[in-house]
């Protein structure tokens, strides 16, 4: 397997965008990090939360070398889907997750609907999932 265009310099950390369940929980599990440079590696998004503000996060996320994972809760990821959409890179990879709340739903996740295209040939996740 050819890891070209990959460029992997010691170990990366994990970038998290979500609800505050969910960031508060990763946070105890040891992932945040304030970067001197990037600021920190998190975002909590309540009700008040802009858009942009959430565009800003990802497209910091998403630039930084030292993040290998952004974790970002699904009902948050539509808001900016056509930025995770257009994003092609392996690293970082951004893996929607439910929030405590809202449950998962697969048939919204591009990147899943990306690998069933590529696994499959096909759009459809309902007879594969």
């Amino acid at each position: 397997m050819s890891n070209k265009g990959i460029r992997i310099k010691g170990s990366l950390a994990f970038g998290v965008i979500g609800d505050e369940p969910t960031v508060t929980g990763f946070l105890l599990s040891g992932v945040g990090e304030k970067h001197p440079k990037f600021g920190d590696n998190f975002l909590i998004v309540d009700k008040d939360t802009s858009k942009t503000a959430i565009e800003e996060k990802f497209k910091i996320l998403t630039k930084r070398d030292d993040i290998g994972i952004i974790l970002i809760n699904q009902s948050v990821a539509k808001d900016i889907r056509e930025l995770i959409t257009a994003h092609e890179a392996v690293i970082p990879t951004i893996l929607e997750i439910p929030s405590k709340d809202i449950p998962y739903d697969p048939s919204e996740d591009s990147i899943l609907i990306l690998a069933a295209r590529q696994l499959y040939g096909t759009d459809n996740l309902s007879d594969k999932f």
